[in-house]
């Protein structure tokens, strides 16, 4: 069975209803050390390419078009081994991808939550 994806800040306190931690973002988030992230992973090939997260610039009017961009991204071959590990994680329970974005509900860690859930359930 097939565990849930979510997503959160990675400057909120770490909880063990996370689950494995998964840092999703390609920079490493300002002021945090790598003790204080309490990590499992840091997939950055997981994360928008450096021109899609450039166009997009966190921008909530560009948010559809961003997450039609992404998972088509998500797709592509440089995505499959993060995005195969992400499947695997979540198959063996409770999954929080990690952003630094401050719009959380706007950023990569909430489409690619969202793409992995609906895509875990057409494989279960």
């Amino acid at each position: 069975m097939a565990g849930v994806i979510g997503y959160r800040r990675i400057y909120e306190d770490a909880s063990p209803q996370d689950g494995k931690r998964v840092l999703v973002d390609r920079l490493w988030p300002r002021g945090v050390s790598k003790e204080e992230a309490h990590l499992d992973e840091w997939l950055r090939d997981v994360a928008p390419s450096t021109e899609l997260r450039h166009w997009y610039h966190h921008d909530p009017g560009l948010f559809d078009e961003f997450r039609r961009r992404y998972t088509a991204e998500l797709n592509d071959r440089d995505h499959r081994p993060a995005v195969e590990l992400l499947h695997h994680l979540a198959a063996h329970g409770k999954v929080t991808l990690l952003t630094a974005t401050k719009d959380v509900d706007h950023s990569e860690a909430a489409v690619l939550a969202d793409w992995l859930n609906h895509s875990e359930e057409q494989h279960a």
